[in-house]
């Protein structure tokens, strides 16, 4: 017997020898170099990559990429539904180890036995479908029966059903575009879904995401749109080469003639931006945050954004302030604030701009509040007793954990003569005039400006406003230096009372932290560069004044009459240092970034003609019955 095994395991050997031994097939000098693919996945790695093609309730196959460690059993799992390509999330390196392929906001997850798992939406990369921007819900703008929420639940019954290492647990992730499915898959949710953290999520692309501010249209929408809407998300954008955009933008006139010279006029998405400037039903009825107001809050759900999101800064607390009044202090609803660029959260969370951090802020995120969230409810961790609001505190370096948001009891700033700047009514009323000219805007961030750059992108909401501060456009108004901390926590808004000798006019509002100029913090508070005098922007908001009774009929304004506009700046938790000064500017034009106004009122901005550009006079009230201020969000 043990002669026979021996026979047939020798014989099995030398099958497998001379299997393995087999010559390749000859080959000449003119044999096709080309093989169908290469399987990066190695025997040796330390995990399990499946790619589905998960059916959806019409039919539509969605591409879908599960990855998960050997061993991987009785685990959760944590769906991300992208625009970005979902093959490309995972793999960021040919490595054979898990974490290396995956991004890093995935490694604490993957290290402790989570499935991890990717999906292209419908209509992109490799998915089936017709791809439409930020989908409307079915309801009045979708007589379909398929939108994100479908497809997330349809995904979501998949997965628990056919993943035999699940729980039957599942959470969402996402920032970005993916913060605006993740809430999509709330909006119906799958029982199977325990828990979301959406982050920086699209929300409402008129009232301050990523399309408009209050009415002022942001040009590199266009770009993105004609990345995103060629083919199947394969387009590169604009070929205009390098070059300094605000000439580029400037020479082109208006963006419907921008639109025509690069022949993109007609693109669908293009369109929806220049038939619809206005916030009509068209926008409204698309606002996620009142999608999700009207309806109940079932999955326990951390909504995250940076303080200096520059792409997403409006939808994530607005998601909150909806829900806030139901759900607030439930376990339910919570709002986390960090001292980021857009999507900055899932990166390295160091530095942004010249400033630099206690420690990595992103990873303080992910590990100590994230992972415990999910653990709770996918796994059932520990209670981590997530607070119902985290903040950090920029200026002093530290996490505070609120019952509310906001927290601070508003404040009036108030502007001055002699560009001051006080927490006391003005003694005197009167104004302060500069000209807006449309040929010479006011750049967002010092010249050249390329948009495309993330050198310049991504930290422009913290670059020293000092570039600006001399323009005879820009009027700044600035306190004395404090003698105690001044610490806001909430949305600041502006209170500003104005007029303009034109038609039509916007009003950029900038709340500024400027440092002592005689002390050089940078070496005591870690910073990259002397930061004497610097002007460090707190927040900066447009509003576009034809708007300023109504956001969706817009009305040519008066010549000459005071309005009083009020809009919000970003919502912030920043304190302001003894020594410190606090400054307000106050400028009606923040470009390239934001298209220019022509400051005659024309029916629709984005087919402007060269002549309705001109010049016009300002003038910022203060003191009296128009006393213009910024409402400070203080706590003590």
């Amino acid at each position: 017997m043990i002669r026979t095994a021996f026979r047939s395991a020798a014989s099995l050997l030398a099958l497998s020898t001379l299997v393995a031994a087999a010559p390749p097939q000859p080959v000449t000098p003119m044999t096709p170099d080309v093989v169908a693919n290469y399987e990066q996945v190695r025997p040796e790695a330390d995990f399990v990559k499946r790619v589905i093609m998960i059916p959806m309730r019409d039919g539509t196959k969605l591409y879908t990429v599960i990855m998960m460690k050997k061993g991987t059993a009785n685990a959760p799992i944590l769906l991300s539904r992208t625009p970005y390509d979902a093959k490309g999330s995972v793999t960021r390196t040919a490595s054979q180890s898990l974490v290396d392929v995956l991004p890093i906001m995935d490694k604490e997850f993957v290290n402790d036995g989570y499935i991890r798992v990717y999906q292209d939406i419908r209509g992109i990369h490799n998915s089936e479908g017709k791809w439409v921007m930020n989908r409307p819900f079915v309801g009045p703008l979708n007589n379909t029966k398929i939108d994100e929420s479908t497809d997330a639940y349809d995904t979501i019954d998949w997965l628990v059903k056919h993943v035999a290492e699940s729980n039957g647990n599942v959470g969402i992730i996402g920032s970005s575009y993916l913060g605006f499915t993740t809430l999509a898959a709330e909006v119906n949710p799958h029982p199977a879904l325990k828990a979301a953290v959406p982050e920086s999520p699209m929300v409402d692309g008129w009232r301050g995401d990523d399309w408009f501010h209050n009415g002022a249209f942001r040009t590199n929408s266009l770009d993105y749109a004609v990345a995103m809407s060629t083919k199947k998300a394969e387009g590169n954008g604009f070929a205009v080469g390098p070059g300094d955009d605000y000439t580029r933008y400037l020479e082109a006139g208006s963006m419907g003639d921008y639109a025509r010279k690069l022949g993109i006029e007609n693109y669908p998405f293009v369109q929806k931006l220049f038939q619809n400037p206005a916030y009509t039903d068209f926008w409204s009825l698309q606002a996620v945050d009142k999608i999700l107001a009207a309806r109940e809050l079932t999955v326990p759900t951390l909504i995250e954004v940076g303080q200096w999101d520059q792409e997403d800064s409006y939808g994530g607390p607005a998601v909150y302030k909806a829900l806030a009044a139901k759900y607030e202090g439930s376990g339910l609803l919570h709002l986390a604030i960090g001292p980021w660029r857009h999507s900055g959260a899932n990166h390295y969370g160091y530095d942004l701009g010249d400033l630099t951090f206690t420690g990595d802020t992103a990873a303080e995120w992910r590990t100590r509040y994230v992972k415990p969230f999910f653990d709770h409810y996918l796994k059932a961790g520990a209670d981590p007793h997530t607070p119902p609001v985290l903040t950090y505190s920029t200026g002093v370096n530290r996490w505070n954990e609120s019952p509310r948001w906001p927290m601070g009891t508003p404040t009036p700033l108030f502007l001055d003569a002699s560009n001051g700047a006080s927490f006391a009514q003005p003694a005197l009323a009167g104004h302060d005039d500069y000209v807006s000219d449309p040929a010479k805007p006011v750049p967002f961030i010092p010249r050249p400006i390329e948009m495309g750059d993330d050198e310049q992108w991504k930290p422009w909401l913290v670059r020293d406003q000092r570039f600006v501060s001399d323009r005879t456009d820009v009027l700044s108004y600035t306190t004395a230096p404090l003698t105690k901390s001044v610490h806001i926590m909430g949305p600041p808004e502006a209170r500003l009372f104005a007029s303009t000798s034109g038609t039509d006019s916007d009003w950029v509002v900038k709340l500024i932290d400027v440092y002592p100029n005689e002390a050089p913090e940078g070496a005591s508070q870690g910073s990259k560069q002397d930061m004497s005098g610097f002007e460090l922007p707190i927040g900066i908001e447009i509003f576009r004044g034809r708007y300023v009774h109504s956001l969706s009929a817009p009305e040519a304004l008066t010549p000459g009459k005071v309005e009083e506009y009020r809009f919000n700046l970003p919502n912030v938790d920043h304190v302001f240092l003894p020594g410190h000064r606090i400054m307000v500017q106050v400028q009606s034009s923040l470009f390239p970034l934001y298209d220019r106004n022509p400051q005659t009122f024309v029916p629709n901005i984005f087919y402007a003609k060269a002549d309705d550009y001109r010049k016009a006079t300002q003038s910022v009230f203060y003191g009296g019955s128009t006393a213009s201020s910024v409402m400070l969000p203080v706590v003590p």
